[in-house]
């Protein structure tokens, strides 16, 4: 009984940790002016703490890390729009990893690749249906290109952290 306690003390505190740190990526994230380039792109640092969770921690604990620091940062440093964007972002991109890890067959950089461009997608969908207008699906292609590139950076990343923590964050 006492080992349960431990355990699930210990996944309270390593998922608000996750929590935090996305927290603090997303906010330097914001910091990073790419509107000189491309309106609406960002790196997806804070995609580098799901992925962390997602193989080290378990899918659940994934997308409950992803929804609360999009609700928390939306709260703090957003707009209602802004969190209805980086929600449907975040909960396309969240499925779609764990399918593609789930299949199993591609690396972590293809899976990050895929999220990035999931999140993409799911920000346009919510774009479409609030500005009324198809215009934006041709956006996408911009935000596809920045997005795989996004995605292979923080894939590369993300699977260098992972090989380097222990294989069950929560003992």
């Amino acid at each position: 009984m006492k080992e349960n306690r431990l355990s699930s003390t210990q996944k309270i505190a390593v998922t608000a940790l996750l929590i935090a740190l996305a927290m603090v990526l997303s906010y330097i994230e914001s910091q990073i002016q790419f509107v000189s380039i491309v309106p609406g792109i960002k790196l997806g640092l804070t995609n580098l703490v799901v992925m962390v969770a997602l193989y080290r921690i378990n899918e659940k604990e994934a997308i409950v890390i992803n929804l609360v620091r999009i609700i928390l940062v939306g709260m703090t440093f957003g707009s209602m729009f802004s969190m209805l964007y980086s929600m449907a972002g975040g909960i396309l991109s969240g499925l779609v990893m764990i399918l593609m890890k789930r299949w199993g067959k591609v690396t972590m950089t293809t899976v990050s690749m895929a999220g990035g461009i999931a999140h993409n997608v799911g920000q346009i969908l919510v774009a479409m249906v609030v500005l009324q207008t198809q215009a934006m699906l041709y956006y996408l292609l911009v935000l596809w290109v920045t997005g795989i590139g996004a995605g292979i950076i923080i894939g590369l990343v993300s699977a260098q952290i992972v090989k380097r923590l222990p294989k069950n964050l929560i003992g």
